[in-house]
């Protein structure tokens, strides 16, 4: 049994290798791309508007009314960077529906991936709420001494994230596999939807995590500030 996508290789030459998780990243990226471009046509400002961008606001509005939530402030400098981390996770695990797919997230190198662009942008956010020093100022505290083990957290937390999400996609599509072997007529189908679900669930709670992240280090930096 194949645990990763990453062991489906479909072409390689030396060091260069072409593997399921980098054509179903793709497909998902293209998928995407172009149904952004669909949906966003011939958008409208007046009373009348179609089918296909009432639902498109209908799920901005979700996504930003959930990171409003979380960060109990003005979701918009936020909602590009969550909301495309909540749709991309979602598609990748989504598209599991269709036979001899491969969900991306079942491999540690694009969750891990997805956890270091969450490490990178955290301190941007912080940073630009706060300034360069009242930001690098709370990893000082509460005394000097505890830099490294700051520091250490901040990557454990990015190891965690990936870990999180490549575990629970992975013990899924191992499930489903055992199940198909042992009773291949109707429960299968059952736990594939609920590995849509598992799928979806985990997407959400990836995207409120790098919410979270942000916000604790936009509050700790104006904590930082107030003293």
């Amino acid at each position: 049994m194949q645990i990763s996508p990453d062991e489906t290789i479909y072409w390689q030459s030396g060091f260069i290798v072409i593997n399921a998780t980098l054509v179903f990243t793709w497909v998902a990226m293209i998928l995407l791309i172009g149904g952004s471009w669909l949906i966003t046509r011939n958008l409208s400002t007046g009373r009348s508007i179609t089918v296909r961008q009432s639902m498109l606001e209908s799920i901005v509005s979700m996504i930003q009314r959930q990171i409003e939530e979380v960060m109990l402030s003005n979701a918009r400098p936020f909602l590009a960077f969550i909301g495309s981390l909540f749709l991309f996770i979602a598609t990748l695990n989504l598209l599991s529906i269709f036979p001899g797919y491969r969900s991306p997230t079942g491999s540690l190198s694009t969750t891990s991936a997805l956890a270091v662009c969450v490490f990178v942008v955290v301190p941007i956010y912080g940073i630009r709420a706060q300034g360069v020093g009242q930001y690098l100022r709370q990893y000082l505290q509460p005394t000097f001494f505890m830099l490294p083990f700051n520091i250490f957290g901040e990557l454990s937390r990015t190891l965690a994230m990936a870990v999180r999400l490549f575990g629970n996609i992975m013990s899924g599509e191992m499930i489903i596999a055992i199940l198909l072997t042992l009773v291949p007529l109707f429960f299968p189908v059952v736990m594939q939807l609920f590995g849509l679900l598992i799928g979806m669930i985990q997407a959400y709670i990836f995207a409120v995590l790098a919410a979270v992240y942000i916000a604790s280090a936009m509050s700790d930096a104006q904590l930082s500030n107030e003293d």
